[in-house]
């Protein structure tokens, strides 16, 4: 029979065990945090010295651009004129949001082999979703006092109204003084120096210094001083000069393309698209934690349409007839991933 003494003993004792039990646990747990921990960071400073190592080549070399590739296809899907003019929208927005540099429609549903026309003067009759949605990118890209100049009226725009602004960097309001706005040139020369005045959505055009053909889109450094005179000239810049002077997002250009070969061929940066990506439902599922990006000055970002990247392939004449659909095959399947 155990007498009180002896059992508080045990009562001690088995706390007391339970007690180091706890600590072991907690040693175990804090170790195992630990070792997470170290490998978290270690990813975390591989990622940065890549994202420096991308940012030196970037600025020795001129900026990377990010490029997208959309089938014109994915706009035939929808049920009405209205939904379409959403889906595009959408495309547009998220373009904004992830400071996308070139957004390219490419058709794959029509023959065309020739992608040098004009999205605005192609003949409406049997087009495709490709150039109605390359009109809706183009149209919510430029900033809203500059729409009535620079876009025609057209069919396709009958919807837009419903969509709301991106509110992007370069659509400066009315009463917002930025370094930089977009301006269309006007028919009007300055008698002083012989520039040209730029609406530029202030109450007031400015002067710049260069002589340009009216209704020409500029991007103009507005400069540190606020006044509207006309003996204040200012300049035009290449629209790239906001993002490397200042980190800003720009917008968007809008290219269509009437294959996706056209993608590859048409591509305006020298040199190409030196890293493509394929997204594709049949693709190897790669998480982001485990997308590993190499050092790029150009990434290109393909999406397929309703039959998948793979069918826009395929049907691709341009490719299999110049024997490159193999080699396009393998280099998309290469980089194919699901988001």
């Amino acid at each position: 029979m155990e007498t009180p003494v002896t059992k508080k003993k045990k009562t001690k004792k088995i706390k007391r065990e339970e007690m180091e039990k706890q600590r072991t646990d907690e040693s175990v747990d804090e170790d195992e945090a630990a070792a997470t921990s170290a490998e978290r960071k270690k990813k975390k400073k591989n990622r940065k010295e890549g994202g420096e190592a991308n940012g030196e080549e970037a600025k020795c070399d001129g900026v990377q651009t990010l490029s997208i590739a959309v089938a014109g296809s994915i706009i035939d899907n929808a049920q009405s004129p209205e939904l379409a003019t959403r889906l595009a929208g959408q495309i547009a927005r998220a373009a904004t949001i992830f400071r996308i540099n070139e957004v390219i429609v490419f058709d794959d549903k029509t023959k065309t082999n020739t992608s040098n026309i004009s999205i605005w003067d192609a003949v409406e009759k049997n087009e495709s979703g490709a150039l109605f949605m390359a009109r809706i990118l183009n149209y919510l890209d430029i900033p809203q006092y500059l729409r009535r100049t620079l876009v025609p009226r057209h069919n396709d725009l009958r919807h837009a109204g419903l969509l709301p602004p991106l509110d992007a960097p370069h659509h400066a309001r009315k009463h917002e003084w930025v370094p930089y706005r977009e301006g269309v040139t006007l028919d009007k020369k300055s008698t002083a120096g012989g520039g040209t005045f730029v609406d530029v959505g202030l109450h007031k055009a400015v002067c710049i210094q260069q002589p340009f053909e009216p209704g020409l889109r500029v991007t103009v450094a507005m400069g540190s001083k606020r006044s509207l005179d006309d003996d204040c000239l200012r300049q035009a810049v290449d629209r790239s000069e906001p993002s490397k002077n200042m980190g800003l997002y720009w917008g968007y250009n809008v290219r269509y393309a009437s294959n996706i070969s056209c993608v590859f061929k048409e591509c305006p940066y020298q040199g190409g698209y030196d890293y493509s990506i394929g997204t594709s439902e049949r693709g190897d599922k790669i998480s982001s934690g485990d997308l590993e990006i190499p050092k790029f000055r150009h990434l290109l970002i393909a999406f397929g349409g309703l039959g998948g990247l793979e069918e826009n392939i395929e049907q691709d004449e341009d490719l299999m007839l110049s024997g490159l659909m193999i080699h396009r095959a393998r280099m998309l399947h290469k980089f194919s991933v699901v988001t």
